[in-house]
């Protein structure tokens, strides 16, 4: 197949006769390769991580939170005006905060949580969490995360100590009154041990029935807040808005993304941030083939020079050098591509491997609570790191092909 007079040479250039030259392109090739893969690995796990962490916040935190910054003492009166509303499934009261917690001589502050079992499981579903034991919260039953279980030895059917606000604010009364209060603690038995995955949770959370909190919490039928349920989570600013509407202040109506706006602010921020620290690498690369294009100008300057002699135009002259630019992006970026999804795909295998050889955790779970690296390869994404690197490469070769291009034949050729 007869290839276009600029094609030809472009490829016969990626051949050059000198070996430094040569090495200079492979490794502006490595560049691209580099740059690529590595775009492609950080950007999906940030993405993966990104993901993963708003399905376990809608998952275990309402889409809507009505919040009162203390006690709302008739919530039952919100309960049909939010009902009433587009898109919600359903409202469910709560009450929570931190409470010590000890078992075996041990402290912990967790935060308990008391729901309405029932309200609970059709707002938000916490029951396919449970992975041991039974969804049970009734009377003094109590449900912990698995992470708090394993930290603490707990198990199935075991007993915790409960010393919550209302012990302390039995002994402040007393103490004003100079006299010496005992009390017992509040005594729960463990039903169940759930694990959402996400070690947040996981580990600082314990649950409990609604009766049980408000009697720890000494808060008689208020509630600390409710919790609403939407057919679509995405759409929670504009069912905030319409709660908010008919709320009498302080009590506020917040969404999920409100309440974790900060979380995935920072994680939408270092994704950027990463995104334009490695985007350099492939700059770097372009600036590597540059050199190179430079150097191979100056080594074919006679070849130039009688090309153009015998008709060739600098249009077709620049075309030479900026297809050699493409055909280094293009194959830089196809294998970049390739090594980097999958390296995305078999992550946690690579992760394993590399700890092993350097006894370093990638993916430490005490810092990210995540048993495994979570990535969600998005092809946008991919097509726009594709697109730049190709385009690095091209308007990298663009200099030196200027350059060739309006070199005089006569000048080229007058030692020949």
């Amino acid at each position: 197949m007869k290839l276009p007079f600029e094609l030809f040479l472009a490829l016969r250039y990626l051949k050059p006769k000198r070996e430094f030259v040569w090495v200079i392109t492979l490794l502006s090739l490595l560049g691209v390769v580099l740059g690529v893969g590595v775009l492609v690995v950080v950007i999906s796990v940030f993405r993966g991580f990104e993901r993963d962490i708003r399905e376990k916040v809608i998952g275990f935190t309402a889409h809507v939170t009505v919040l009162n910054y203390g006690i709302l003492s008739h919530p039952e009166e919100l309960y049909p005006k939010i009902e009433a509303l587009p898109g919600v499934q359903a409202v469910s009261p709560f009450v929570g905060g931190p409470v010590l917690v000890e078992f075996h001589q041990r402290i912990s502050t967790p935060f308990v949580r008391g729901v309405d079992p029932e309200l609970e499981n059709k707002a938000m579903g916490l029951a396919r969490y449970v992975v041991e034991g039974e969804f049970l919260l009734e009377g003094e039953a109590v449900l912990v995360g698995r992470a708090f279980a394993d930290r603490n030895g707990i198990a199935v059917g075991d007993k915790l100590m409960i010393f919550s606000p209302r012990h302390f604010e039995e002994m402040r009364k007393g103490a004003e009154r100079g006299e010496k209060v005992a009390f017992l603690p509040t005594e729960l038995l463990v039903t169940g041990i759930f694990n959402t995955g996400y070690g947040v949770y996981d580990e600082n959370f314990i649950l409990t029935s609604l009766e049980m909190a408000q009697y720890m919490y000494n808060i008689d039928e208020g509630v600390h807040g409710i919790a609403v349920r939407l057919s679509d989570p995405m759409r929670a600013e504009a069912t905030r808005d319409a709660i908010n509407a008919f709320l009498k202040r302080p009590a506020r109506a917040q969404t999920w993304m409100d309440l974790n706006r900060q979380l995935f602010g920072a994680i939408a921020t270092e994704r950027n941030v990463m995104f334009f620290l490695l985007v350099f690498i492939i700059v770097v690369a372009g600036f590597g083939l540059t050199s190179t294009l430079i150097t191979l100008t100056v080594q074919k300057s006679r070849e130039i020079g009688l090309a153009k002699a015998l008709g060739a135009t600098e249009g077709q002259v620049i075309r030479v050098f900026v297809l050699y630019g493409l055909v280094v992006g293009v194959v830089g970026t196809v294998l970049g591509l390739a090594g980097g999804l999958l390296l995305t795909e078999f992550r946690n295998q690579a992760a394993s491997i590399l700890a092993k050889v350097l006894g370093v955790e990638i993916f430490p779970y005490e810092i990210y609570h995540f048993a495994e690296i979570p990535a969600e390869v998005h092809w946008g994404t991919v097509m726009v790191i594709s697109v730049s690197a190709i385009a690095i490469c091209s308007l990298a070769a663009f200099l030196p092909a200027w350059r060739a291009a309006w070199l005089e034949p006569a000048r080229a050729l007058r030692y020949e």
